[in-house]
């Protein structure tokens, strides 16, 4: 199988999940190095396929969202103790998060595609910023950030939006 051939596979595994697949996963499948498709994924995208990597692998950019869903932006602020209870918050009540976004004084606009629908997905985030002793985007901000929302119906929304500002985690001002 060539460089082409492989491409055009990891496009079809792409186009058939629900969930995030790991660089490694598909690396085992066509017998290459982990690296070999990250440089496919680079290729791909830079082809205008649109590939999130999210913390738990990628994703095609229209397999994270329901066409059915409502999308909405939400301004957020917290310190790094009350991430895990912003993410709970989100998807216990039946929305997930597609993303962060910061605005950085240099760079201007940082965002982070998370794809967190689960306590479970959130678990692994938290898990990997642990493990990999990294910092959340919100800490370049003083814990201000956006997040859009995934959300089944506008009550899903609303219950999400009174749990965050009871928790003083919406950024209202």
């Amino acid at each position: 199988m060539d460089a082409t051939e492989r491409r055009q596979g990891i496009l079809q595994i792409l186009k058939q999940i629900t969930e995030p697949i790991s660089a490694s996963a598909i690396a085992s499948r066509f017998a290459v190095s982990r690296q070999i498709i990250v440089g496919d994924i680079a290729l791909l995208r830079a082809a205008n396929i649109a590939i999130s990597a999210t913390p738990r692998g990628y994703i095609l950019d229209d397999n994270s969202v329901s066409k059915n869903d409502y999308l909405y932006t939400i301004a957020c602020k917290h310190n790094r103790e009350n991430l895990a209870q912003e993410l709970y918050t989100i998807v216990d009540n039946g929305c997930g998060l597609i993303d962060v976004i910061v605005e950085h004084t240099v760079y201007g606009q940082i965002s982070g595609q998370l794809h967190i629908f689960s306590r479970y997905d959130a678990d692994c985030f938290l898990e990997k910023i642990a493990k990999d002793c990294a910092s959340p985007l919100c800490d370049l901000t003083g814990g201000v950030h956006l997040h859009t929302l995934s959300c089944p119906s506008e009550e899903a929304y609303e219950r999400v939006i009174s749990q965050l500002k009871e928790s003083d985690i919406l950024f209202i001002k």
